[in-house]
């Protein structure tokens, strides 16, 4: 096999990186989807498992195609460091299982320690694929840089899934392990109970200065109403002491006239 020239000797070396960080989190998938109960988190982890097989096959086709070897890193920096890192990188991956089989004092903590040791690996591919997709370009290896950045993309997509289930994962942690007196720092529940009582000093206040108000409006009301009445009252007095004082002058008048035709008649009779 022919020696590879710096160019290729750099991006097998940066596949091969990648590749066993790939070999690696699949023994840590595994694992924590056995310890999954939660179903949605459980899936995800499963379809995650598969893209990571994918991952590490088209790597490690590339590898090849590059005339490299998946096997460690090749070429000039093929030496007794390189090994010892193949072969620590992988005995830590059969290690991770067991390991994370016995975090957290609760279901859901070892769950969210789980996705929290995810998270961090998943940004570690991140930057693995970021810095091969950058290489790839600048060296003009189009497949490698494409290769990269679809598998960037779909570590981008699960580590997006990750952020937002770490903060669900931890209220359940809350739920499982804080007494609910002393969720929140006890001192909200207080803020809240005060604020309560004063809404309800305020709501009574304002009934009775609303109540103040109509009583005041309906003894105004009243007061009209008395008035008015008053002047009616006095009104139809003065109407009827008017009637009255017309009926007696028409009465004096015919009176009058009477008493003046009798005196007539009276001296006709003479």
């Amino acid at each position: 096999m022919a020696e590879l020239n710096a160019r290729d000797t750099k991006l097998v070396q940066y596949l091969n990186e990648a590749l066993t960080k790939e070999k690696q989190l699949e023994q840590a998938l595994q694992a924590h989807i056995e310890m999954t109960t939660l179903a949605p988190y459980r899936k995800r982890l499963q379809q995650h498992l598969n893209e990571t097989k994918r991952h590490a096959r088209e790597v490690e086709r590339r590898v090849k195609k590059l005339g490299g070897t998946s096997e460690g890193i090749t070429g000039v920096v093929h030496d007794a460091a390189g090994i010892v890192q193949d072969v620590a990188a992988k005995g830590a991956a059969l290690a991770q299982g067991p390991v994370h089989m016995v975090r957290g004092t609760s279901e859901p903590e070892v769950l969210l320690k789980n996705a929290r040791t995810e998270f961090k690996e998943e940004a570690e591919e991140i930057a693995n694929y970021t810095a091969i997709q950058k290489l790839a370009e600048s060296v003009g290896d189009k497949d490698t840089a494409r290769l990269a950045k679809a598998i960037l993309r779909e570590e981008k997509r699960m580590a997006g899934f990750l952020e937002k289930l770490i903060p669900r994962l931890t209220t359940s942690v809350v739920q499982a392990e804080i007494p609910r007196g002393q969720r929140n720092g006890g001192r909200r529940r207080t803020a809240s109970r005060s604020t309560t009582s004063r809404r309800k000093t305020t709501t009574s206040r304002s009934r009775g200065t609303g109540t103040k108000s109509t009583a005041k409006r309906t003894t105004r009301a009243r007061s009209g109403a008395a008035k008015k009445a008053t002047s009616r009252s006095r009104s139809t007095s003065a109407r009827s002491r008017t009637t009255t004082g017309r009926a007696r002058s028409t009465s004096r008048k015919t009176t009058g006239r009477k008493t003046t035709r009798r005196k007539t008649a009276s001296r006709s009779s003479r």
